[in-house]
């Protein structure tokens, strides 16, 4: 590959490939009515050049901001490339937002034109998009996209020539946070940040001495509006030559799995969980245990259990966004799977923290990356200073200065301690601890994180803010919630797993943590519907502000556990 890779910015990695590998297939896109399309490093690269070329004659004024947005296409990722080649900015909007965010991110932004891609609510989003904005409607885009097709100015237009590149300190993307409290804020990141990720990577990643390369395979379909997303698929990619297959929907995710049989595999808890539960449901653990222990069956059935899930051939298996149960962990390990953990933000571009492959400690997010240094602050918060670490916040130079110490560390917002080994373990949030009536602190995230590893559970919000007490506010996965509303029986069987788990988890507590009740919310929290961030956290204000109403009556009832009505 060259020593040249660690000098380039993603652009110079681009057309490394192109010139060194034209015909190999780097994008497996699939379409409408289940046709799938391959793309190689000459194809991706005419496209990318002639759309380049068309924002060039435009009258856009040169290192202006472009958005984009929709879901995780081939064509998304070649509109990024084609906004840095053209001399632009990208700012990626999530497919999931309101009208009324899309406008504020495209105003705020300052951007002269948006990339309008696969969407499945452009009719919400739709009114959020200025009248004389112009706009460019990838393939797989909604048809009432008012602009000009893709399809339409590539064939049209002359690929743009030569290898125009970028400084390695101009900005290259805006992201914007995803705004789990009040206006998301744009995090502004160069090209050399994404050239420390790419770069870097090879370090964190190396498997029994095997690197990444070309020959490894990943699925995209985690939002790429989300710096996860876009630096361990799309940028590693770039700097790898990794082929890249996309999902096409949830409804085809196993099926889109299957057929990348991916060998590097980055997720979020609630997915490694759902893998889990799945297979629960047709070989009960009692059974697995046993056929585990039956030296002939044990490595088969493990095995299938991984072919069936597509993840038969991954060799580096990725979570983070939020902690990961134990058992859940040692199950996939006990499949011959080491999930490890990473910790990072947007304004590091994730680049902070990642357990190495054979080092994993469970709880902790593992050891400082290449080049970060970590330090904890008095008040126990975490103190990160990352190779990667942001330009600022667009347009707020009072924010970006609250941001960072005078010495340059990033505060994290995470609370944490460092173990003798340096990994990293993350105890609440600064901002979520709270405060119950009798004047005890308690951090939240910690109890919360024992009760999801219920393998009913789907997510938790635990509440008591100048309260006699602390309690659970529990959202069941969707299946055992239709389940408990159509039988009597299966209610009253999770009403005694609900108050045992309650038990075993209040043992663990101090006395001031331990929670009075547990409510099972009647509510789906989801992305839609605003009480999840896009990557599926919870979004704490809007839970507390929807039930505060229902507080009083709630610890009136003392009942153990209680169902919202």
């Amino acid at each position: 590959m060259g020593t040249a890779m660690e000098d380039q910015t993603p652009l110079g990695r681009l057309y490394y490939w192109e010139e060194t590998s034209p015909d190999r297939v780097h994008f497996t896109q699939p379409f409408d009515q289940g046709q799938v399309v391959e793309y190689t490093w000459k194809e991706i690269m005419q496209q990318v050049r002639s759309m380049a070329a068309h924002l060039k004659s435009l009258d856009i004024p040169p290192n202006s901001q472009i958005a984009l947005i929709g879901k995780n296409t081939a064509h998304w990722m070649m509109a990024d490339w084609a906004i840095w080649m053209a001399g632009h900015c990208t700012v990626p909007i999530y497919p999931t937002l309101n009208a009324d965010t899309v406008q504020y991110i495209l105003d705020h932004s300052d951007s002269k034109l948006l990339f309008v891609g696969k969407l499945d609510e452009w009719d919400e989003m739709k009114p959020g998009v200025p009248a004389d904005m112009p706009q460019i409607a990838l393939p797989l885009a909604p048809e009432n996209v008012e602009g000009a097709q893709w399809d339409t100015i590539v064939s049209e237009t002359k690929p743009l020539e030569g290898k125009p590149d970028r400084e390695m300190d101009e900005m290259a993307t805006i992201v914007y946070t995803s705004g789990s409290t009040g206006q998301p804020k744009g995090v502004m990141h160069n090209f050399n940040a994404f050239r420390v990720c790419g770069t870097s990577m090879v370090d964190i990643m190396k498997i029994g001495g095997t690197p990444v390369s070309e020959d490894d395979r990943l699925l995209s379909y985690l939002p790429l509006a989300h710096v996860f997303e876009r630096i361990c698929v799309e940028n590693l990619s770039v700097y790898f030559g990794c082929h890249v297959f996309f999902n096409d929907s949830l409804e085809t995710f196993v099926k889109d799995l299957r057929r990348a049989r991916p060998t590097i595999f980055f997720s979020v808890p609630r997915l490694w969980t759902k893998f889990q539960v799945g297979v629960f449901a047709k070989l009960p653990k009692k059974k697995q245990d046993i056929l585990f222990k039956i030296p002939f069956l044990s490595k088969k059935v493990k095995r299938q259990i991984l072919e069936q899930l597509g993840l038969e051939n991954v060799r580096f298996a990725g979570t983070g966004s939020a902690p990961l149960p134990a058992d859940t962990i040692n199950w996939y390990h006990t499949l011959g799977m080491e999930l490890l953990e990473g910790y990072g933000m947007s304004e590091n571009l994730a680049y902070s923290h990642f357990n190495k492959p054979g080092d994993a400690k469970i709880g902790y997010v593992g050891t400082s990356n290449p080049g970060v240094i970590t330090r904890i602050a008095e008040n126990g918060e975490i103190l990160v200073k990352s190779p990667a670490d942001m330009m600022g916040y667009y347009k707020e130079p009072d924010k970006t200065k609250e941001t960072f110490t005078e010495d340059d560390f990033l505060k994290t917002g995470d609370m944490g301690a460092v173990d003798a080994e340096g990994r990293l373990k993350i105890t609440g949030r600064v901002k979520e601890l709270f405060k119950i009536s009798k004047g005890k602190y308690v951090a939240p995230a910690p109890i919360e994180n024992k009760l999801v590893s219920h393998p009913k559970i789907e997510a938790v919000c635990v509440g008591g803010s100048n309260q006699a007490a602390t309690f659970a506010q529990i959202m069941l996965a969707e299946d055992v919630s239709k389940a408990a509303a159509s039988s009597a029986e299966v209610r009253a069987e999770l009403e005694k797993d609900i108050a045992d788990l309650l038990e075993q988890v209040n043992q663990t507590l101090d006395h001031h943590e331990r929670m009075q009740f547990a409510v099972i919310v009647k509510d789906q929290w989801g992305i839609e519907n605003g009480f999840l961030t896009p990557t599926m956290k919870i979004k704490r204000n809007i839970v507390e502000q929807h039930y505060e109403p229902k507080i009083d009556s709630w610890f009136k009832a003392k009942r153990r556990v209680i169902w919202d009505s």
